[in-house]
């Protein structure tokens, strides 16, 4: 188990210059923006603009902070995703802008290469315990409210806001406690055969 906390996230320039990312972990160790495996990271988008490009790499995309964006240049057309929206995937090489109908907002964003890795990411809102497997060749746990994570056979961790938990392999699983109720996501990344 490794504990990345907020405050060590690095901090980085967008690949296309226009805002700043908080990258909170990626593989292998050491990556640049053009050869990582998957990658997950933050980032705040303060006005209306397009996308960085990653060729070969698709998106999830999920709403941390803001009343929301919406993503144009999509297939299916334009896509709008707030807080309670499902975390939302497509294709990185896609020419994508965003649009902040209400303001800035700060983002989550797990990019995997494709035929490498494929991931899933899932938002967790439990007002009481909530107890999730991680199965995953890389399970990835990012809290939005302070909680207590306990994995099997391991002490019970604190976690604070933004604070993240790297499992590697599948570990059984994990059991999240807070005051007031759990906020997190769970980013589970599989190897491609």
């Amino acid at each position: 188990m490794q504990i990345l906390r907020a405050s060590q996230h690095r901090v980085m320039p967008w690949k296309n210059g226009g805002g700043s990312t908080t990258e909170i972990a990626l593989a292998p160790e050491g990556a640049g923006l053009d050869d990582f495996d998957w990658r997950i990271s933050m980032a705040v988008v303060a006005a209306d603009g397009p996308f960085s490009a990653f060729p070969g790499v698709d998106r999830t995309l999920a709403v941390l902070d803001g009343a929301g964006l919406v993503l144009h240049g999509l297939p299916g057309g334009p896509a709008r995703l707030g807080r309670a929206t499902p975390p939302f995937g497509f294709p990185a090489d896609a020419d994508v802008a965003a649009t902040l109908p209400d303001g800035p907002i700060t983002d989550l964003n797990v990019m995997t290469r494709r035929g490498r890795f494929g991931g899933r990411v899932r938002r967790i809102v439990e007002t009481g315990p909530v107890a999730v497997a991680a199965d995953a060749a890389v399970t990835l746990l990012l809290a939005e409210t302070p909680c207590r994570l306990a994995v099997d056979g391991l002490p019970p961790v604190e976690l604070g806001r933004r604070d993240a938990v790297r499992l590697d392999g599948p570990i059984g699983r994990l059991a999240l406690t807070a005051d007031g109720g759990v906020e997190a996501y769970l980013v589970e990344l599989t190897a491609v055969a």
